[in-house]
C-alpha cells in the first residue's frame, strides 16, 4: 500500500497548523513509521501476498509495527485498510506474551491508541473490542487446538521463531483465516533457523522485510545500543539478535557455530609469519565465482590467527589483485599464496604487472575440497586457530560446508582461501627467514 501523501511535503504543511493540530499530526503513524515498518504493496511481482514477514533484531520496532497495523485495520484507517477488519487473531508464544507484549506492552496495541479510540481489553475472555465493533482474540501458540473453530480476516503472529509448536499452531491458524476478501497475516519475529520460518521467507506469497536494531537506535537508550553493538556485533548472537539475519548451521558441517564463537579474539599478538591466500575465480564474468582473499598469521607458539577476509564478488583481475596487494601491505605479509588449479600462473602474472617483487607461492590441489579442509577443521577442534573479530561471511561458508560442499553447489571461495592460508602456515614446511611482526 502507498502512503496517502508525500512525506517530502510535511515541512510545508507544518507551517499552517496550530499547536493542537501539530500534536494530532505527530501522533500519526504514517508520519512516524520508517519505510521498513510500512506494509508492502499488496501486489509483489504480480501476485498478492498473504504473509508479511518482518524479521528484525531486538528493539528494531517489530512490536510497534504489529500494534500499529492492528490498530489501522481495526479502525479502517484509509492508508492501511479499505474498510475495518472485524475479526483479528493475536498469537504469541504464551498467553502472557500476548498480554504483556502485544496488548499491554510499551509498544503494544493499547499504547498506540488515543483514549477515544482505544479498545476495551477483557483479560478473562482474552479479547479486545473496539468502539466500532471490531474484535481481536488472544491465543497461545502453546495450545494449537485453541485455534480450531474461530475464524478471522487478519492475524498478527509475534516471535514465531521461538514457538515450541510453530508448525502445528501455524497450520491451525491457516484453516481459520477464511473471512473477508483477502485474509492476511503479519509475522514479527527475531529470525532463528527454524524450518517454518525458512519456508515462509522463501515462499513467493510472502512479503519479506528485514530490519536491524540499528534502524531504531534513536528510540533506544544510547548506552544500551553502544554496549550491545560493541559486545555482540558480528557474532552469531549479534547477527541474529541485532542484524535480524538467519544464522544457519548444518549438522554434517566441518565447523560449528559454537566452535567458531569459542575461537574469537579481539586482537592478535605479534606474529612471526603472515600470508595472504588467494582463491582466484575461473573468469571475470559477472556470474563467476567470488575471489577468496584471506590473511592469516602464525604465532611463535604455533597458534594461528585469521586476520581478515577481503574476498570479493566476481571481479576483474585488476580489482582482486589490488585487493590482495592492499591486504598484503596492510598486514605486512611475507607472501601471497595462489592456487594453480584456478589460474595460479595468471595470478602471479597479474600481481607482477601490478607490483614487482611481491613473492607469490603456487599451490596445487591434488585432493577434493572436503579432504583439504578436514585437517584445517581439526586444528580448530584442537583450539589452535583464532578468528580476530567478526568474519561473518567466511564463517557462514564454514558452517554450511559439508561432505557434498555448500548447498546449491555454490563455490566455497572464502573457505578455500582460508584453507590455503592455514595449510601454508601450519600444515606444510615453512619457508626460511621468519620475521616477528605486529598487527
Amino acid at each position: 500500500m502507498n502512503r496517502l501523501f508525500d512525506l517530502d511535503l510535511i515541512p510545508d504543511l507544518l507551517t499552517n497548523l496550530n499547536a493542537e493540530e501539530l500534536d494530532a499530526l505527530i501522533c500519526q503513524w504514517e508520519i512516524q513509521a520508517r519505510d521498513d515498518q510500512w506494509p508492502p504493496l499488496l501486489s509483489q511481482g504480480g501476485d498478492p501476498w498473504t504473509v508479511w514477514l518482518v524479521m528484525g533484531g531486538r528493539g528494531a520496532g517489530k512490536t510497534r509495527t504489529g500494534a500499529e497495523w492492528v490498530k489501522a485495520i481495526a479502525l479502517g484507517e484509509p492508508s492501511l485498510a479499505i474498510e475495518p477488519v472485524g475479526r483479528i487473531a493475536l498469537i504469541g508464544e504464551t498467553k502472557a506474551d500476548v498480554r504483556d507484549v502485544m496488548i499491554e506492552g510499551v509498544s503494544g496495541i493499547l499504547s498506540v491508541h488515543r483514549n477515544d479510540e482505544r479498545p476495551v481489553w477483557e483479560p478473562s475472555r482474552r479479547r479486545l473490542e473496539w468502539p466500532n465493533g471490531a474484535v481481536a482474540q488472544a491465543f497461545s501458540a502453546d495450545d494449537p487446538e485453541s485455534l480450531r473453530g474461530p475464524q478471522f480476516e487478519f492475524a498478527w503472529l509475534d516471535e514465531l521463531g521461538k514457538w515450541r509448536y510453530a508448525q502445528e499452531a501455524f497450520d491451525m491458524l491457516q484453516f481459520g483465516l477464511r473471512l473477508g476478501h483477502h485474509p492476511r497475516q503479519l509475522v514479527t519475529t527475531t529470525p532463528r533457523p527454524q524450518p517454518l520460518l525458512r519456508r515462509l521467507a522463501a515462499d513467493p506469497k510472502t512479503a519479506l522485510t528485514k530490519v536491524s536494531t540499528r534502524a531504531n537506535a534513536a528510540n533506544l537508550a544510547p548506552t544500551f545500543f553502544k554496549q550491545i553493538v560493541a559486545r555482540y556485533a558480528g557474532t552469531r548472537l549479534g547477527r541474529q539478535e541485532i542484524d535480524g539475519d538467519f544464522v544457519e548451521e548444518r549438522s554434517d558441517a566441518l565447523w560449528t557455530r559454537d566452535m567458531l564463537e569459542a575461537c574469537r579474539v579481539k586482537h592478535a599478538p605479534p606474529l612471526r609469519r603472515i600470508v595472504v591466500a588467494i582463491d582466484p575465480p575461473a573468469s571475470s564474468h559477472q556470474r563467476a565465482d567470488a575471489c577468496g582473499i584471506v590473511a592469516a598469521g602464525i604465532h611463535e607458539e604455533g597458534f594461528i590467527y585469521v586476520l581478515e577476509d577481503a574476498s570479493l564478488s566476481a571481479a576483474r583481475p585488476g580489482a582482486w589483485s589490488r585487493a590482495a596487494l592492499a591486504l598484503y601491505h596492510k598486514h605486512d605479509a611475507d607472501e601471497l599464496i595462489a592456487e594453480v588449479n584456478q589460474g595460479g600462473e595468471m595470478v602471479a602474472a597479474v600481481i607482477a604487472e601490478a607490483e614487482d617483487n611481491v613473492p607469490v607461492r603456487m599451490v596445487r590441489a591434488t585432493r577434493g575440497k572436503y579432504l583439504r579442509a578436514a585437517p584445517v577443521a581439526q586444528l580448530y577442534e584442537q583450539q589452535r586457530v583464532c578468528h580476530v573479530g567478526a568474519l561473518a561471511k567466511l564463517e557462514d561458508e564454514m558452517c554450511a560446508f559439508g561432505p557434498d560442499g555448500l548447498p546449491g553447489r555454490a563455490s566455497p571461495d572464502r573457505l578455500d582461501a582460508l584453507v590455503w592460508a592455514i595449510t601454508a602456515l601450519a600444515l606444510t614446511p615453512e619457508p626460511p627467514r621468519p620475521r616477528m611482526r605486529k598487527i
